[in-house]
């Protein structure tokens, strides 16, 4: 098995490019996004470095990132916030939590159960081996269940097994894209394009307000829960044990959901958290975007993991202006 780290093309040299300050959303804004989500908005609005990381205008006040994006909500109490500006950019392997959506959508699994089996094609195999993008070893003729597929998509965040599973759904797999655009204009994420099943392509490109659409929907379900909240699975054979990419796990509450970094995304990270407050009374959902791109993707995805620490960390103790 040959899992290098969730990045797509060899790094270049270039400096960070920093992303506007986040500036505070009009109150028409406000009023729309509540009548479609049910959403409160806030935004940081300070100045200096402080004064962003800090203050902010609604419900949550978080710890925003200086730069690039992130959206929070809290599910039991519907209280949400975002800082910086909600353009579309790279997301990175954070792409296949909409690629399991869709598998999971038009073949639904209940829990403890496995799914059909699936058999691994040439191209798979002739993928497993890459030094420029995040794969999983299998081998021609390998018979695995759709979990197994699933779980080697999600925890090593396998681009061959994304693209196995997208000729598996769909025949191709832009077939298969076209498939996840509908579920994304059908969820209201309509500042996202996706233009891969894997997200190594740049110009599959979302915001963390779309973003986090796709969480509230994945997360309800059971069975994509359970995978984004597993270490590791042995899966045996030629592909042998297979490790979560997110190192959050158990801290601050964190419970999945998914990495992504490549050098023009930066780090990116879709995260969720119990609340630390009451059994079943939520989660604590988030994004974050855009971290520290054009940089590597090693120091993207750190910057990630730091930001969506502290926001989780902050959320679990209330997070109220």
């Amino acid at each position: 098995m040959h899992i290098p780290s969730d990045h797509g093309p060899i790094p270049d040299r270039r400096p960070p490019r920093r992303a506007p300050a986040p500036v505070i959303w009009g109150a028409a804004m406000t009023l729309l996004l509540t009548a479609l989500g049910g959403w409160v908005i806030s935004t940081g609005t300070g100045q200096d470095r402080e004064a962003k990381r800090a203050v902010s205008t609604g419900a949550l006040s978080l710890p925003w990132p200086r730069d690039g994006q992130a959206s929070v909500t809290d599910t039991r109490t519907g209280a949400s916030g975002t800082s910086g500006e909600q353009e579309p950019v790279p997301i990175a392997s954070v792409t296949k939590v909409m690629t399991a959506h869709v598998i999971l959508t038009g073949h639904p699994l209940k829990q403890g159960q496995s799914g059909p089996l699936i058999t691994v094609d040439q191209q798979a195999e002739d993928e497993s081996v890459s030094s420029v993008e995040s794969t999983v070893r299998v081998e021609a003729g390998q018979r695995l269940t759709q979990r197994q597929l699933l779980e080697m998509l999600l925890l090593p965040s396998g681009n061959n097994i994304a693209r196995l599973l997208a000729r598996w759904d769909a025949g191709s797999e832009a077939a298969f894209v076209a498939k996840m655009n509908r579920t994304a204009a059908d969820l209201d994420m309509r500042r996202t394009t996706y233009t891969d099943a894997s997200g190594l392509g740049p110009t599959t490109m979302s915001t963390s307000d779309d973003q986090l659409r796709l969480a509230r929907k994945v997360m309800r379900n059971a069975t994509f829960r359970a995978i984004v909240a597993t270490p590791e699975v042995t899966v045996g054979g030629p592909t042998g044990t297979v490790a979560n990419t997110n190192r959050l796990l158990g801290t601050a509450g964190n419970i999945g959901v998914k990495t992504g970094s490549s050098t023009p995304a930066g780090g990116a990270l879709m995260w969720a958290a119990t609340t630390g407050r009451a059994p079943d009374t939520g989660l604590i959902l988030g994004v974050v975007l855009h971290q520290k791109p054009n940089t590597t993707p090693a120091e993207g995805l750190d910057a990630a993991f730091l930001a969506a620490e502290q926001l989780a960390e902050a959320a679990r103790q209330g997070g109220r202006s």
